[in-house]
């Protein structure tokens, strides 16, 4: 069984989090998704939706066989206990794949770090990031 790790915060869930998920469940048996605790969002604004209830949606989604809220400490606890043959990196996560591996091989964890591919934008507004779901919530409902 080859299981595949992705990762990510998941807030107001998009067609670029469905391909995300969608290619990375497609690099092998099991797609294994860590959902990272608003606490431990520190790159970007905190989440809008709770923790659970990200676990809980994106759990949900058809690629995905497994959601968990990762660790509040120690991002690679979860991938010490799923084991995965794969992490795949969404392509816009601010995570270094080198230091990713190099952190992987302190702690002797054997697997392979990847980046997944961009969505391609459809014609017409699409929304492939939360950040402009956001902004567009903002300007067309905002104060």
């Amino acid at each position: 069984m080859k299981r595949v790790v992705a990762q990510g915060t998941f807030d107001i869930l998009h067609p670029g989090h469905v391909h995300y998920l969608s290619e990375a469940a497609a690099m092998g048996d099991e797609l294994h998704v860590i959902v990272a605790r608003a606490d431990n969002v520190t790159h970007k604004p905190k989440p809008v939706i709770p923790s659970d209830q990200r676990v809980e949606m994106v759990e949900a989604l058809d690629p995905v066989d497994h959601a968990r809220p990762g660790h509040p400490d120690d991002i690679f606890v979860p991938i010490e206990d799923i084991e995965p043959a794969v992490i795949v990196l969404g392509h816009d996560q601010h995570h270094d794949p080198d230091a990713i591996r190099q952190a992987l091989a302190e702690r002797d964890i054997d697997c392979e770090v990847v980046r997944a591919s961009a969505r391609e934008a459809a014609e017409g507004e699409e929304f492939l990031s939360t950040g402009r779901i956001i902004e567009k919530i903002l300007r067309e409902r905002g104060r």
